[in-house]
């Protein structure tokens, strides 16, 4: 296939869907995959930059995106993979979830549409399992080490994933019944199938690593036994302490967290609760989301499923613009309206609406009172906040309302007090540039330490993490 200016000749092409009809009525997979003729093609459009922003600017992971777009072009898939792998741990993740930051700092993206680059990384790893390359690999010589991770979010498995890589004998604990943390329980299967999780662990247990689940750090298990068994500790629990509303009638029934909705329909679709369970769904009611983030969008695709009369998204924001503004210069990632799938099913969508009060009856809640806001700078404050307008209220019928306004701490745990480590008043772990806690050998990465983020950058600082607790225990990274 030809390279040279590629880019002219192939304009960039976007997986399909399956119809919205059909995806209504289950929790599959949403996004299809291009065929491998039309992924090399999109390869091809790759300009092979002398400065790949991609990588240096965009992609938390700093994966080689123009080396790998050159060896898809060419159909070298298996060098491809050794590539990927080498700088991502888990890409049949991020192809599907990841809001491929790496595309919006792609120089494409400066006078047209950026390199399909999620697409191809996606295409590297599925065609490795389709073609059996991703078998077992356990380390060639297994260390008398050993680290604990507490967590099996992307950051805890990525930890353990490369911890176990240089021969560390690792075990992974977590307080849910299956491992995957925030991939499992907080993202609909519409966006990523629990198979695809499952798939992966049972890769990493082959490997020799050890999962340990049901296991509450600080009531199941003691500081002091992990402290005495192991070597090393990684904390990385996620940040799933969600951000309130603090207006009347808060207290009415009917009006739940977005996660807390989200984990629930995960755990219909897994079987860990029964297929007749109806508690916290949306069937036949009036629905409104507040907050117009990505945890927003995933609750009207399950509200969808699950079969509301409707649904509305209230975002106090303004309304995003169609393309840059002179603020917003490319690479910095572009900060424009976006519309998801579960969007494109049926919703409305509400902005620069601010949440008043809500009105209920019997003490279950039947409407919110919201006015419309605008963004002012006040005072000396240089940001811009949101004022109320007088006379703007109007009302919104509602059974059900979920609150999708992000997180404000980390899962609430005794592991830190347990392990005497320190912690600021949202639960987030203080730790320095190299991972390292308060305590000796008491490492910390992902939202444990940081706060609420995405998942390509949980793996980064789950790989992050590992390099360090290594260089701690003298141990050369694989």
């Amino acid at each position: 296939m030809d390279k040279a200016a590629a880019f002219l000749e192939y304009e960039r092409k976007e997986a399909p869907h399956r119809p919205v009809a059909e995806r209504l009525g289950n929790y599959r997979a949403v996004e299809l995959r291009l065929g491998e003729e039309e992924i090399r093609r999109q390869a091809a459009r790759c300009m092979d930059c002398g400065t790949p922003f991609c990588h240096a600017a965009g992609c938390p992971l700093n994966s080689f995106i123009p080396e790998l777009n050159d060896l898809v072009r060419r159909g070298s898939w298996e060098r491809a993979l050794r590539l990927l792998l080498a700088k991502n741990n888990f890409p049949e993740f991020t192809g599907r979830i990841c809001p491929a930051l790496c595309e919006g700092a792609c120089v494409l993206s400066l006078n047209g549409r950026a390199t399909a680059i999620r697409q191809i990384e996606l295409a590297i790893i599925e065609t490795a399992f389709e073609r059996g390359l991703m078998q077992p690999r356990p380390p060639r010589n297994r260390l008398a080490r050993k680290a604990a991770v507490i967590g099996s979010g992307p950051a805890g498995l990525a930890a353990a994933d490369m911890l176990n890589k240089s021969g560390i004998s690792v075990t992974v604990y977590d307080s849910d019944l299956k491992p995957g943390g925030i991939l499992r329980y907080g993202i609909p299967d519409f966006k990523l199938e629990k198979s695809v999780i499952d798939r992966r662990i049972d890769l990493m247990k082959a490997e020799g690593i050890a999962f340990e689940m049901r296991a509450d750090i600080g009531r199941d298990i003691s500081a002091r036994y992990l402290m005495s068994r192991f070597d090393a500790v990684c904390i990385a629990g996620g940040a799933r302490e969600p951000r309130d509303i603090r207006v009347a009638g808060r207290n009415l029934e009917g009006i739940h967290f977005a996660l807390d909705y989200l984990i629930r329909q995960n755990m219909r679709c897994s079987g860990e609760l029964p297929p007749d369970d109806d508690a916290m769904t949306a069937r036949g009611k009036r629905i409104v989301v507040i907050g117009g983030g990505d945890t927003g969008s995933d609750c009207i695709g399950t509200a969808l499923r699950q079969g509301a009369a409707q649904v509305c998204q209230v975002e106090i924001l303004p309304q995003p613009p169609w393309t840059r503004d002179p603020g917003n210069p490319w690479p910095e990632w572009p900060r424009i309206l976006r519309t998801s799938s579960s969007h494109r099913e049926g919703c409305v969508r509400l902005w620069n609406t601010s949440t008043v009060s809500f009105s209920g009856s019997k003490n279950r809640v039947s409407g919110l009172r919201c006015a419309k806001a605008e963004w002012i700078a006040q005072g000396n404050n240089v940001r811009p906040g949101p004022v109320v307008l007088p006379g703007t209220e109007f009302e919104i019928g509602a059974d059900m309302v979920l609150i999708a306004m992000g997180f404000a701490g980390a899962k609430k745990s005794r592991v830190a007090e347990d392990l005497g480590v320190e912690v600021n008043p949202s639960g987030i772990i203080a730790s320095d540039g190299r991972c390292r806690t308060n305590v000796s050998g008491v490492f910390a990465a992902g939202d444990a330490a940081h706060g609420a983020s995405l998942v390509v950058k949980a793996i980064a600082e789950g790989r992050k993490a590992a390099l360090n607790i290594l260089d701690w225990l003298g141990v050369k990274a694989e």
